[in-house]
Order: structure tokens, then sequence, then C-alpha cells
């Protein structure tokens, strides 16, 4: 069956893109991902997919000689609490994802007929109105005063900005969107990007009934999780509609880190314990407020965290131990090649 329309999936590569990819093809868009790697655990489902870099100005102007109907910019510099808040990643973190950005637009500023997603953070939100564990205040117009907690949330705000004056400036249609953690099969979790949800299920599907398992702070610090199903579904519905707003696509089921753990816990039927030491825990509250997506696009997620989490644990522990038998047969092999 001919594909209809083409669309362009930079950051192809990652987690979000990955699956983007695979649910546009089902849909018989012609999909062309572009990212540094092909995806870690499965075969792209792309059309066609192109290893390059995106600060790179050439490769993005050699990109919009083609038509798309749609360019999805999913790819940045990022990663885990961890990663964005130890500081010591925030010069490259600013750099790499701002010039991919302003390449972006530079490159389709004068394409007709192309709808551009630019994939924000809930990072954005000022820290002074997420003090409060249970009560954080993440609405699309209290962003201003900015004070996001990190510098990936300050680049992710610039660039918005760019956005939308790129979008004044030179007509472009521009949809945005601020994900909240974002989480299910297929990501990393392991390596120092991984995010909470990914490295908790690592941490209880390598440990043995009467273990403990850490957790950064205290573990009353909460967050909201939406399943990568849920995610994609408000990607397409906003990519449908006439909204212009940033807009939250996220959960509003606010769950402690600690209560979040004890999920995890309870799907891989283990007897362990949580043990609390200092570590990187960003805001003391995060969640989506959902009034303004509802607003706009009649829609928002059904809240399948304990659906999601099941699927992302079992996938972890099978990887895990799909590695763990490579490895003895690895080691195997050696011994055998070497005499032993």
């Amino acid at each position: 069956m001919m594909q209809d329309k083409r669309v362009l999936i930079l950051g192809g590569g990652g987690f979000i893109g990955h699956h983007l990819s695979k649910s546009l093809a089902q849909q018989n868009y012609f999909v062309h991902a572009v990212d540094l790697v092909k995806p870690q655990f499965t075969d792209t489902a792309a059309h066609q997919f192109t290893i390059g870099d995106l600060r790179n100005p050439v490769l993005l102007d050699e990109l919009a000689t083609e038509h798309y109907d749609r360019v999805y910019q999913l790819a940045a510099d990022m990663g885990g609490a961890g990663f964005i808040l130890s500081g010591e990643n925030d010069a490259d973190i600013m750099h790499n994802s701002a010039m991919i950005n302003l390449n972006v637009l530079n490159a389709f500023k004068n394409s007709t007929g192309t709808r551009i997603f630019f994939s924000s953070s809930a990072c954005v939100y000022p820290t002074h109105n997420q003090e409060n564990a249970n009560s954080p205040n993440c609405r699309e117009s209290m962003v201003y005063p900015a004070n996001p907690d990190s510098d990936y949330g300050w680049e992710k705000l610039f660039s918005e900005r760019v956005y939308q004056a790129f979008a004044r400036n030179y007509n472009m249609d521009i949809r945005i969107a601020r994900f909240h953690n974002i989480f299910g099969p297929e990501n990393v979790f392991d390596g120092g990007r991984e995010k909470a949800p990914a490295a908790i299920c690592r941490k209880v599907a390598l440990a043995r009934s009467g273990d403990q398992i850490e957790i950064w702070g205290d573990g009353l610090q909460t967050r909201s999780f939406l399943y990568i199903d849920e995610c994609l579904d408000g990607v397409e519905r906003l990519m449908t509609s006439s909204s212009i707003k940033p807009i939250n696509i996220g959960s509003d089921q606010m769950i402690t880190i600690n209560d979040l753990a004890r999920k995890i816990i309870d799907i891989s039927g283990k007897d362990l314990k949580i043990k609390n030491i200092p570590g990187p825990e960003g805001v003391r509250g995060r969640n989506s407020d959902n009034r303004l997506i509802l607003e706009e696009l009649n829609w928002k997620p059904v809240n399948n965290l304990d659906y999601g989490l099941q699927i992302l644990y079992h996938w972890i522990a099978e990887q895990l131990d799909t590695s763990a038998s490579d490895f003895l047969n690895d080691l195997s092999d050696s011994m055998r090649s070497s005499g032993e």
C-alpha cells in the first residue's frame, strides 16, 4: 500500500521517537527517522533511517530539501535526575539541544505545508511552584516568572520561545507539548541517563527477597508518569488540532517515589525494603495540570500507571535475564576456545 504522507522524526533512535516511528508506520505514513544511533533494543520501524548529527546545520538543510507533511523534533541531550541535576552536564545539555532546535527552525522556516512538533518538558515550570509535594502548580499559564530547577529546563523554555518566534515571523505551523515523565518498554534502564520508573524496575529486578533497594531523597517527593501509548495518543491529537499553545501531555495521577517503588516491588512479588539515601531529587512535587488539554483537545490521559508499570517491569526483567544468559554463553564459548 502506498504511503500518502511523509513524516520526519528527529531523535528517531530514542525511546519516544522509536515508538512514534512504529505508530506512524502502522498508520501508513512514510517515516524517515534521524539520530546519532539506531534504537537500542529492537529494529526501527522507519522506512528510512539516517545516522547523523543534528547539530550539523548541513544535515538539516539536506533534510529540508525533501517535503514532509510533519516534522517531529524529539532530539535532545537529556537523561534522568542523575544526569540533568548533577550540574556536570549543563554546558552540553544547553549547547547541544539549542543547536539542534535552531538548526531545525532555520532549515524548515521556508517550508510550506509542514507542521512541526517540538517536545518540550515539564522541567520548564518554576521551582517556586513545586515546593509543596502535595499541591504543585504546573498549569501552562504559570510558567512565568521563569525559574526552572535545571539548565535542561531553561533550554527547553528558551527553545519554546524560539519556536513561537519563528511561528510568528515566518508563518510556521508549530505545535508544542510539555512532556511529563513518559515511560514504557524499550527505554534505557541503566548507564546514568535512565529515569525513575526504569531505574527502580532495574533495581527491583536485580534484587533478591530480603534485599534493600535505594531511593534518592526521602522518597516523599511526588511525580506523575505517563505510559508511552497515551503519550503518542496525545501527540497525535495535538498534531491534528488547531491548538498552538504549549500544552501539557502527562498524567495527573500524582504519586510519591516511595509509593512508585512499592508498586514495582508488588509487581515483582519479592519481599524488598526501601532504603532512602542522599541523591538528586529535583523539585518536591510535579504533576501534570490537564485542564488546558481537556479544553483544547477534549481529551486527557486515562492514567494507566499500573498497567504501564506491569509491562515495563517484566520487559526490564526479561532484558536482564537475557543479558545474564548472553554473558554466560559468551564466557562458556571463551573458555572452550581457550582450552580451559
